[in-house]
């Protein structure tokens, strides 16, 4: 997966129409957009996708639909975590099912795992699955994580390939890095740090605010691979307003608000998230003023 997939993988939004439904036309169409764009991979169903709040079937046809558009140019991901090891599994082989190229699991969350328990979690999912598994860890949401030793025991299974650490700590991101081989890649899951983890000989990131702001996430990639190191740097500060400005609303609210004001497909968050409230909302349009408006 270091070579295969690598660079910048969107964590993609979900589109919903008013009603909170699936909006087909703009998922496929915010495909289509972070493809054109340049985009080496896509993630769907990550937290920023809500995956959290919808059904199987609704994950199912999310990763349909994103697979169908996608149609073989970029390497699509599918997000299929949840507290069992039985029904990641079965919701694994209806992805199988589906066609797409890989897995993104989440570590188990709410009731909290040991680490022998989350190492026999992922043993059980790899061994049900051909597909390439990419691990993910956000402690501050799913409250456990997995150790530097945990993931280094699950780097030597076949097709456990990657892991997306979302922490937002760098000392551990380096020691991470310190596992990836050309068949074992590390991403960061933080924005803040896309620059600063492709300087410490990450392989990227899957980033979610390539769907409100793909024209600077992928200049920060292209930049370095260019050499372009003030560049690369420019545009990672200038990711900085937008995720400054997450906290003034419940994930994905501000993602999604800041995506549609910045013309890309987008709608309203599954309740219980509500609509930013006025203030919020106009503190976050003062941060996006200097974002220009997404052309597609």
């Amino acid at each position: 997966m270091s070579n295969e997939f690598q660079g910048i993988v969107p964590a993609m939004i979900n589109p919903l129409d008013e009603h909170e439904e699936i909006d087909e036309p703009g998922l496929r169409d915010l495909t289509e957009t972070l493809i054109n764009k340049g985009v080496h991979g896509l993630f769907a169903l990550g937290t920023n996708g809500e995956f959290f709040s919808l059904t199987d079937d609704e994950k199912v046809r999310v990763a349909s639909i994103v697979k169908d558009q996608a149609a073989g140019r970029v390497p699509v991901f599918a997000g299929t975590g949840g507290y069992t090891t039985r029904g990641v599994i079965a919701l694994n082989r209806r992805m199988e099912e589906v066609g797409v190229d890989g897995l993104s699991i989440i570590t188990p969350y709410f009731n909290g795992a040991t680490q022998a328990e989350l190492i026999t979690h992922y043993e059980r999912i790899a061994e049900a699955t051909d597909l390439p598994i990419l691990l993910y860890t956000i402690p501050a949401k799913a409250g456990v994580t997995l150790t530097i030793p945990s993931v280094a025991t699950l780097s030597e299974i076949p097709n456990i390939r990657a892991i997306k650490d979302s922490g937002g700590d760098f000392d551990r991101l380096v020691q991470l890095i310190r596992l990836r081989r050309d068949d074992f890649a590390v991403f960061t899951g933080t924005d803040s740090m896309i620059l600063w983890t492709l300087m410490a000989g990450g392989d990227g990131a899957v980033a979610a605010t390539t769907n409100a702001v793909p024209d600077v996430v992928m200049t920060i990639w292209n930049a370095w691979q260019a050499g372009d190191f003030e560049t690369a740097r420019e545009a990672q500060e200038k990711l900085r307003p937008l995720r400054n400005a997450f906290a003034l609303g419940t994930m994905p609210s501000v993602l999604k608000t800041a995506a549609g004001l910045l013309g890309m497909p987008a709608g309203p968050a599954r309740s219980p998230v509500q609509a930013l409230e006025p203030e919020a909302l106009e503190k976050l349009k003062q941060a996006i003023k200097v974002y220009d408006r997404v052309e597609r």
